[in-house]
């Protein structure tokens, strides 16, 4: 195969997943070495390693996001919408960001029946989800509130913060304009928000589609994530 022939894309999409492989490598060593330091009751060594950890597991997970993304402009995700537990969802997400929230000490509310149940793609869900979570771990000041429930045949679940709320630039393009740049002085990409809302998108039902928007306010009178699903 010619260099011509190569597609920038698909040698971006190769990338990503070697890299992906070598944070998952080097997350697994950091926890072994975490998990060590606690054992022996070096916590500053444990607390100091947990941030490390926090951010190696949001860099592993924009780069699954990447791959998706990727994935879906080829036409080649495996689309698997079924009916799932909203409820263990949750708890499930919570518990992989258990070690963050400790950390940083944030307590999270969860509003959602155990009987609350809806149709998506659960791995893409998920990802949704813990991209909600990490921005609010980032912009909280100690409060989330992570609430679901059915209506008319729509999933809405949100995630809420006690932080000073999304400013108004974002709120005026829906967090579409967040996706569009590049944020040198916060690092941000807007890569969570595109991918979300493109997850989002994917889940339709009888002309209905996916959204998300966000907002101010909520509970606690922070940023409001909230996706919708038919």
């Amino acid at each position: 195969m010619s260099l011509e022939e190569i597609s920038f894309t698909d040698l971006m999409a190769s990338s990503i997943h070697d890299m992906k492989n070598s944070v998952n490598v080097q997350v697994h060593a950091l926890e072994y070495i975490a998990n060590a330091a606690k054992a022996r009751g070096d916590l500053e060594a444990f607390n100091s390693l947990v941030g490390v950890i926090a951010q190696a597991h949001r860099v592993n997970a924009n780069l699954i996001q990447l791959l998706s993304l990727y994935k879906f402009g080829k036409s080649t995700y495996p689309l698997d919408i079924q009916e799932h537990s909203v409820a263990e969802l949750i708890a499930e997400a919570v518990l992989q960001q258990r070690a963050v929230l400790d950390f940083k000490g944030i307590s999270v509310e969860v509003d959602c029946a155990d009987t609350c149940y809806g149709y998506f793609d659960r791995d893409l869900m998920a990802g949704v989800l813990l991209n909600a979570l990490n921005n609010a771990c980032s912009y909280t000041h100690d409060k989330i509130r992570i609430a679901a429930h059915v209506q008319d045949g729509t999933l809405a679940l949100r995630v809420e913060d006690n932080g000073v709320g999304y400013p108004a630039h974002m709120l005026q393009g829906q967090g579409v304009q967040a996706s569009k740049g590049v944020n040198f002085s916060n690092g941000s990409t807007g890569l969570g928000f595109y991918f979300s809302a493109r997850v989002a998108q994917l889940h339709q039902n009888h002309g209905r589609v996916g959204t998300l928007t966000i907002a101010n306010g909520g509970a606690f009178g922070g940023g409001c994530f909230v996706v919708t699903l038919p």
